[in-house]
């Protein structure tokens, strides 16, 4: 099941059963399934706290991903299952500076980074400027799907002004 929540932000995301179809073909598109996937939607400060508290990094970051498929399986009772799961944390603050920065806009960076955070789950990496380069192509890719699922680049985000 692929849920969304927000922490500390206002905002509402369209298209959110297209959305998890498109999510839902990517991770089917490598031979795995779906398990439990919970993107949080959060501010820069929020995602500050998960980074300094979880992974002992200083710095904003537009999303972190756990991976918590072995535990599901586990809870369960079930051997290793080609299920993913995860909490996935992003930062609409940074997702919106870095939409501005690269020229994507907000709905594409937006996209671009939830199917990040989910083709981390299914081994791509980005260490490496070579696995940078496939991460980047299997984004691509991902972005690619989203006409076919009627998913527009309308999402909004309003910036709280400090």
């Amino acid at each position: 099941m692929i849920r969304f929540e927000l922490i500390d932000v206002s905002f509402k995301l369209r298209h959110k059963n297209a959305i998890k179809n498109w999510i839902k073909e990517i991770i089917s598109g490598k031979n795995h399934r779906v398990g439990d996937i919970n993107y949080i939607f959060a501010s820069d400060e929020y995602v500050l706290g998960v980074n300094r508290e979880y992974l002992d990094h200083d710095y904003y970051t537009d999303i972190i991903t756990f991976d918590t498929s072995q535990y599901s399986d586990e809870l369960a009772g079930n051997r290793p299952s080609g299920r993913i799961s995860a909490d996935i944390v992003i930062s609409l603050d940074t997702v919106m500076a870095n939409g501005v920065e690269y020229g994507a806009g907000f709905s594409t960076e937006l996209y671009r980074v939830m199917a990040h955070g989910v083709l981390h789950l299914l081994g791509y990496d980005d260490l490496s400027p070579e696995e940078a380069q496939l991460m980047r192509s299997a984004e691509d890719s991902a972005l690619g799907l989203l006409p076919g699922f009627g998913i527009l680049p309308d999402q909004a985000y309003i910036q709280k002004q400090i």
